[in-house]
């Protein structure tokens, strides 16, 4: 009788323990698949347009199939394009700019963003980019006539290879009808945001081979001038860092850069939860899933939204970016290099956050006379300019009072830390910041280190906000 209870109680336990096994192994084979590398091509798009002369199954039966199949998560998804006008060019380029677009209510802005992409990129840039605009509205008699004229306005940027219109047609939309009503949200904004995921997650399938990076805007958008040059100095400083998605608008689904790489995976991510929630909040979660825990925000922000009206009823849409600047191509270059600091650091405001171009500052307790910020380059560098801002908007007495700005060469390891065995001043804070131009040629050496150097002890904290160099050999080619 005693076996009998022990055999039964084994078999409960084995009943229990089986379903928390099953439920991690499902869990553990998607996060498997979602950092799985690229490289996986669908059969289909081997077979180019055979799937043209297949009978199309219901959107519904075909979105099952797509996310049933995991192994086919970093694979793009088989969807055949209308080409509306342009044709890809086989060189691939730096950057794609995606741009999905839909029939407003009231105003369109569409063309007025591409002009700006257009106008505000030199000829050297233009050579690095292509436009992809996704026509993502049913109504074929309006996407005929805005192709007619996008193809007018911008023919040569078209011939050029530099601008491509293209339309997912609807047979390969998901199901928009019996939608979950998320958020209390009414069942026409619920249809808009499911059918908006799927637009982009269209748009960034067929972009995904076209660049080595790529970067979402809206339609309706204004560009910083030389904004390309801006991206590739914070791509550059990024090298030999970890990121998902770097933001350069804190509106929307605006500014948002990505590897190619990862857009298959954000593409099918966009469709498998195409109803729960609407696209920006989606990204965070893809975000944090390829472990990108914390939001990376550049300044000043590089695009800035400017509808009126939205894409939604037409209702109005004020929405601005205050960090916006019309000529942001004077983001420092910041070299690579290693902070230090003996001042004591608050939590985790360390000396590295005042030397990166994000949006973050380092923050320390009140320093005494002789403590030091301390930058040392990987290699030695020619500076042209320094500009030092301490304090902020809402702790403006966190100040550096008294300081003075050092350059230093022959950098060597000592029992204090890594230091320059010689410096020499270029000058005074003045009002918690400091400004040196011509750097390069106000010394005879290529500098290793710059130090700030507290000359007088404070009762107050120190935030320093933002360390920017400029060195002597601009990083691309920006205007004339």
């Amino acid at each position: 009788m005693l076996m009998w209870k022990c055999v039964n109680k084994m078999r409960c336990f084995r009943k229990r323990s089986v379903f928390p096994f099953l439920g991690f192994l499902i869990v553990f084979l998607l996060f498997f698949n979602l950092y799985m590398d690229d490289g996986f091509v669908l059969e289909a798009e081997k077979q180019g347009r055979l799937g043209e002369a297949l009978m199309h199954p219901s959107s519904s039966e075909r979105y099952v199939h797509t996310f049933t199949d995991l192994s086919n998560f970093s694979g793009t998804i088989n969807v055949t394009y209308r080409y509306l006008a342009g044709l890809p060019v086989p060189r691939k380029k730096y950057l794609t700019i995606g741009l999905s677009s839909v029939k407003r209510k009231r105003g369109n802005y569409l063309l007025e963003t591409i002009k700006s992409i257009f106008d505000q990129s030199s000829y050297e840039e233009l050579k690095e980019i292509v436009v992809v605009v996704h026509l993502a509205d049913f109504d074929l008699v309006w996407c005929e006539n805005l192709v007619q004229e996008i193809s007018r306005k911008f023919a040569h940027h078209i011939i050029a290879g530099r601008l491509l219109v293209i339309q997912a047609p609807e047979e390969f939309y998901p199901s928009l009808d019996g939608l979950k009503r998320n958020y209390n949200d009414p069942e026409d904004r619920v249809r808009f945001r499911s059918k908006q995921n799927a637009d982009y997650a269209f748009l960034l399938n067929f972009c995904t081979n076209l660049s080595h990076f790529y970067m979402m805007l809206e339609d309706d958008v204004r560009c910083s001038r030389n904004f390309l040059t801006a991206l590739k100095k914070v791509i550059t400083s990024r090298e030999g860092s970890y990121w998902v998605m770097l933001e350069f608008s804190k509106l929307g689904y605006i500014g948002k850069l990505y590897h190619s790489r990862d857009l298959p995976r954000l593409a099918h991510f966009l469709l498998m939860f195409y109803q729960e929630m609407p696209c920006d909040w989606l990204l965070i979660h893809f975000r944090g899933l390829l472990a990108q825990k914390d939001v990376i925000r550049f300044k000043p922000s590089l695009f800035q939204h400017m509808g009126y009206y939205s894409s939604y009823k037409g209702a109005e849409n004020k929405l601005k970016d205050d960090d916006f600047e019309e000529d942001a191509v004077d983001i420092p270059d910041n070299p690579p290099a290693s902070t230090y600091t003996n001042i004591n650091v608050f939590e985790n405001y360390d000396a590295t956050k005042a030397y990166s171009t994000v949006d973050e500052y380092f923050w320390g307790k009140p320093p005494s006379t002789g403590d030091f910020f301390l930058i040392i380059f990987n290699k030695s560098t020619k500076i042209s300019k320094i500009k030092i801002a301490t304090g902020s908007d809402d702790r403006q007495n966190d100040v550096l009072h008294h300081g003075a700005l050092e350059v230093g060469q022959k950098a060597a390891d000592t029992k204090q830390g890594r230091q320059c065995a010689s410096y020499i001043t270029l000058g005074e804070f003045k009002g918690g910041s400091i400004e040196v131009d011509n750097v390069d040629r106000k010394i005879g050496f290529d500098i290793e280190c710059v130090r700030v150097v507290v000359t007088a002890g404070q009762r107050e904290w120190l935030i320093i906000r933002t360390v920017s160099l400029w060195t002597a050999q601009p990083v691309g080619q920006f205007r004339k």
